[in-house]
């Protein structure tokens, strides 16, 4: 399969993130955000469990926690904190920014070089993401900027070691274990922090489904297939689909205004990821896969 449909392919994950805030907003009871967390992420993962019949082995189980911390459990708290503290626009800036600490990464530990044309498309998608979202008159919150901060630079760290640690395993069940991972750790901290939820509703229900299935299970799959084939800066420049596809179902589903410095912040966006992918695209000498590891020393 060529670089191209794995970008493609890659991009539908983020894009369909994008719809995360409509559907909380719209179909989900406020005021539960770990609840809910752990609603995404543990029964998506316990089914893809189900379905892949395969588990971590010993060697595999602390970094297989660690990568759900990172991609979900400590990303989407944060996220959640950063989202009630802040203006949409703000959260989603901070959060672009993940593609900066992916380079830096990157560079730490798998040894990706510095390209100047990646870092200068990293740095014009936080721009345009800044134009496309933040409104004058947005207030900044101390927390709330540090877990923006925080919850980029989880999921940056998260990308860049699942690329780096790699199971000869698919992509589905590598989701099954991040997600159920994730969703254990997640369940204390809800039961202690959080009141019991209200009884749900058919729409309440829906949009778990949604999230839960699509947004998790399906998506993440395809976000670490990306991880495994592409190159940590290509994958987290896609990650700024995501405020593109929250403004456009903002625009068509809730009748949202899109001003023309909006629409130039979009465009800026998207030129950003296809320089990004140019920029960050293999020479011969820059990043390899890394080694498969023996399965008899992987698999329970």
């Amino acid at each position: 399969m060529s670089r191209t449909t794995d970008i493609f392919l890659t991009a539908l994950a983020p894009a369909i993130w994008g719809s995360t805030y409509l559907v909380t907003t719209e179909a989900l009871p406020d005021g539960y955000p770990v609840t809910l967390a752990v609603l995404r992420a543990l029964p998506a993962g316990l089914l893809l469990l189900a379905v892949t019949h395969r588990l971590p082995g010993r060697v595999w189980i602390g970094r297989i926690f660690l990568l759900g911390s990172f991609n979900f459990a400590l990303f989407w708290v944060l996220l959640f904190i950063a989202a009630y503290r802040l203006p949409g626009g703000v959260a989603a800036t901070l959060g672009s920014l993940q593609a900066m600490m992916v380079i830096g990464m990157a560079r730490g530990w798998l040894g990706t070089p510095i390209r100047a044309g990646a870092v200068a498309a990293a740095a014009a998608g936080a721009i345009g993401v800044a134009l496309l979202l933040i409104s004058p008159e947005a207030r900044l919150d101390p927390i709330g900027i540090f877990a923006g901060l925080g919850g980029a630079a989880s999921m940056a760290a998260g990308t860049v070691l699942s690329r780096k640690w790699q199971p000869p395993v698919s992509a589905l069940t590598f989701t099954a274990w991040q997600l159920t991972a994730g969703g254990l750790i997640l369940l204390p901290v809800a039961l202690l922090v959080e009141p019991p939820l209200p009884a749900l509703t058919g729409a309440n229900l829906a949009g778990l489904a949604w999230l839960g299935l699509v947004g998790a299970a399906a998506t993440y799959a395809i976000w670490f297939r990306g991880v495994a084939r592409l190159e940590p800066g290509a994958v987290s420049m896609l990650g700024m689909m995501s405020p593109i596809t929250a403004v456009a179902l903002g625009w068509v589903w809730l009748g949202q205004s899109l001003s023309l410095l909006q629409a130039v912040g979009a465009m800026i966006v998207l030129g950003s990821v296809w320089a990004g992918q140019r920029a960050n695209q293999p020479t011969g000498s820059g990043l390899t896969s890394p080694a498969p590891i023996p399965r008899n020393k992987v698999t329970a």
